[in-house]
């Protein structure tokens, strides 16, 4: 059969030349031959492949395979095949005669069980021995779920692998994987049955020629780019994908992923790292710019729920109740929007803002990575004197324009007052300058443009690349994993976390527009009360929270909002006071409920004038420093080893004078009294943040305490009725003094100390947290909803 076909194609004249000597047989078995992706993108990729390298010297058979009965599973194979296209520059009847022998090298096969494996390779096996072949290797794409991937690799392993000295490659589509441990497993299960050389894992953007393009752009604009490609020159990047369509029909996969897993994790990660990496000595070599890519990704600063803003369209919701049959009451928080803010910390990129987006049911369908660069030029004279060219005021950028939106094809941009930039001829080509579109508020005019020479489908541009062996298009186990550690931490932050509901479309109008706030992102506009979901919490079941509590200021809200609203509140209050007097002194209070506001002080607010900032302690437990138990070292951990405070400006209790723990003679108390007063004005701290125990301390200041309540003196020794017994701990008259006194009470277990404290008057010998009450200062209360409604 394959000498009858080669025989065929040696008669076209269409042919410019007659098929090399045979380099041996290549087996092409597409898994999930008659699903959705085979329909849609493989069968036409592996028709173009065929169509490249007919002549290339490798003869083809290929062969479609699923669980359908033969019978029936045929027929539906070959009416997708009969559906395949020829690029439009080839001849029609070249076209035709080679659509013929397509269709006649394909080949159904049910493959169910273990035997049905063993079959297909017999049956491989006596073909090319008919035909006189020696085999080349063989091509499992598995365009299946990934739970069927252990089975089927199980199976091709025992009985389908090609004899020696032939190749074999492996092709997996994504999913792979749920989050860290999920993908590990999976990478686990694979590695007994595959080197890790066999597997190709597909990212069809890879595949995108504009993508594709961003690495030898960069390589081949080296004399440009070296000296702007850095955080010196770039103001930040945009890399987008947005969609038109809604999930309707596929909202048991979105339940399960959600737009973070099924966009974010995978295609627009891989746009960035080949815009952030190192550019390797060779961009032509798979391993230099794997390892380059896995370096890049390992920079990346961890992310958390204050990264990222989330979305869902209105209609999703009761699309998702009836396609997984649940009753009204079910409420699914999957965002079908994500906004995410990456930050780098490498030298090259430090302080960029790379912003990663992806929705669903949005106001256009484009995709696009932007790199806007600084511009510190101001131009008195009308922009109309001035052509794109020469004008230094106009904005600066490099798009790749990945396709759709109003370009409607993939191209890549570069404003003219930037270079103009050198292209591969072959590949691609300039286009011709015209007014319209305005892409980023710019006329096409602005910019040169380039598009590719051919127009190449993703799927197409990688089946070729698995055939040639390139594996620099394709994700690695280890950067699979690294890329999986990166995300999971923000997909747990925002797992339980409820979406902002917007209409779709160009209904949405501002509703995801979304702003850099102190190092997170936030939406730049209240969510409308009517979108509220009608089957949410509705804010009579949380019985009626007042605006005050003991007559003082009270925020509310769950936990994670609550302390992000503290750290920011207290970022205000810093750059108020350097503003005021060029200082901030803050006392900061140890235990469990501060370290989340520590964490998110140095992962988020960069703005913080961390240089001008003293820290001070409120209390701490009598034990060395270097102690597990020592409030100083968890304030360390979580907190200053992050951020840039002067080392002069921490000011740890001296509870360790003397090879002793808190002896009073050796004055340790007064000490700390002594530099209060000499550094802090009036000894009147700007800021001091108090939690609260269940029994009602603050401080280190317990119930019928001997010292600290009232009295002159500012520093005190006391203790504690659990261990560590020895405490030190300013006293209730030095907090008192405070410009601002902020109290932090987080969880269920405090709220009985909560409702108590709501209703007792100013006793401190019983409960120390009622005599908090500052001179001429003010006080907050920042209380969870558990802790003040149980």
């Amino acid at each position: 059969m394959l000498r009858d076909v080669l025989r065929a194609l040696l008669l076209l004249a269409a042919l410019p030349c007659p098929a090399a000597v045979s380099q041996g047989h290549v087996s092409v078995i597409l898994l999930g031959a008659t699903g959705d992706l085979a329909k849609k993108y493989l069968w036409q990729g592996l028709f173009q492949l065929y169509l490249d390298h007919v002549s290339d010297g490798h003869s083809f058979t290929f062969h479609g395979a699923a669980l359908a009965a033969p019978e029936p599973g045929q027929r539906r194979m070959f009416d997708v095949l009969k559906r395949l296209s020829c690029p439009g520059d080839e001849a029609p009847d070249r076209c035709a005669v080679l659509k013929d022998q397509f269709l006649r090298l394909s080949q159904y096969h049910q493959l169910q069980s273990a035997d049905d494996y063993t079959a297909l390779n017999r049956h491989i096996e006596v073909l090319l021995r008919q035909e006189g072949l020696e085999e080349a290797g063989r091509i499992f794409y598995f365009s299946v779920p990934p739970f069927a991937y252990a089975d089927i690799a199980r199976r091709i392993n025992s009985s389908c692998r090609p004899p020696r000295g032939a190749w074999l490659r492996v092709v997996l589509e994504k999913p792979f994987g749920h989050d860290l441990e999920s993908a590990r497993e999976l990478a686990a299960e694979l590695s007994t049955f595959f080197r890790e050389e066999e597997m190709y894992r597909v990212d069809h953007y890879l595949g995108k020629q504009a993508v594709a393009h961003i690495l030898p752009f960069r390589d081949q604009n080296r004399q440009f780019l070296d000296p702007i490609w850095n955080r010196h020159h770039v103001e930040r990047v945009e890399i987008v994908l947005k969609e038109t369509v809604d999930a309707k029909g596929r909202t048991s996969f979105y339940e399960q992923y959600g737009v973070i897993r099924d966009v974010l994790q995978n295609h627009l990660t891989e746009a960035l790292l080949f815009l952030a990496m190192e550019l390797p000595g060779n961009v032509s070599s798979a391993a230099e710019v794997v390892q380059g890519k896995l370096q890049a990704l390992q920079s990346l600063r961890r992310l958390d729920k204050g990264s990222a803003v989330v979305g869902q369209y209105e209609a999703y919701g009761g699309q998702a109740r009836e396609e997984l049959q649940q009753d009204q009451g079910y409420v699914s928080t999957t965002p079908t929007f994500a906004g995410v803010l990456i930050h780098s910390d490498s030298l090259r990129w430090e302080g960029v803002p790379f912003l990663l987006t992806s929705g669903k049911a949005l106001d256009e369908r484009v995709g696009y990575v932007r790199v806007l660069f600084k511009n510190r030029a101001y131009c008195p004279q009308s922009g109309t004197l001035r052509d794109a060219g020469s004008s230094r005021c106009k904005a600066k950028q490099i798009v790749f324009h990945i396709g759709h939106g109003a370009l409607g094809s993939p191209a890549v941009l570069v404003s003219r007052n930037l270079f103009k930039p050198v292209m591969p001829a072959g590949t691609w080509k300039e286009a011709a300058v015209q007014p319209e579109p305005r892409v980023f508020g710019q006329p096409l005019s602005d910019y040169y443009v380039y598009s590719p020479v051919k127009e190449r489908d993703a799927y197409s541009v990688l089946i070729s690349s698995i055939y040639h062996g390139r594996k620099d298009a394709f994700i690695t186990t280890e950067s699979l994993l690294a890329s999986w550690e990166f995300w999971t931490p923000l997909l747990d932050s925002v797992a339980h976390e409820a979406p902002r509901l917007y209409p779709g479309g160009v209904d949405n109008q501002h509703l995801l527009d979304f702003e850099m706030v102190g190092g997170e992102l936030a939406f730049a506009l209240a969510e409308p009360l009517e979108l509220l979901r009608p089957e949410g919490p509705a804010p009579s079941d949380y019985r009626t929270v007042q605006a005050k509590y003991r007559q003082s200021p009270l925020v509310s809200a769950w936990a994670e909002e609550l302390v992000s609203q503290l750290a920011s509140d207290m970022e205000r209050v810093a750059s108020s006071a350097v503003a005021r007097a060029g200082r901030f002194h803050l006392a900061l209070s140890g235990g469990s409920s501060p370290v989340g506001l520590f964490q998110r002080l140095a992962r988020h607010h960069f703005a913080f004038p961390w240089r001008y900032t003293h820290i001070w302690l409120v209390d701490e437990r009598c034990v060395p420093l270097t102690d597990p138990e020592s409030n100083f070292l968890s304030l360390h951990e979580h907190l200053l080893q992050s951020v840039r405070v002067p080392y002069f400006n921490i000011h740890p209790m001296p509870v360790h004078l003397n090879q002793r723990l808190c002896v009073e003679e050796d004055g340790g108390a007064e000490l700390y009294a002594k530099d209060i007063s000499a550094l802090v004005a009036n000894a009147s701290f700007d800021l001091v943040l108090l939690g609260m125990g269940a029994d009602g301390h603050t401080a280190s200041l317990f119930p019928h305490s001997e010292s600290g309540l009232e009295g002159a003196r500012a520093v005190v020794l006391t203790e504690s009725p659990v261990k560590p017994h020895q405490r030190m701990s300013l006293s209730l008259p030095l907090i008192n003094r405070a410009r601002k006194v902020f109290v932090l009470v987080l969880g269920k277990g405090k709220h009985n100390i909560t409702s108590l404290i709501s209703r007792v008057g100013r006793e401190p010998s019983k409960w120390p947290i009622s005599g908090v009450s500052p001179s001429s200062g003010r006080l907050v209360w920042y209380v969870d909803y558990e802790a003040l409604l149980g």
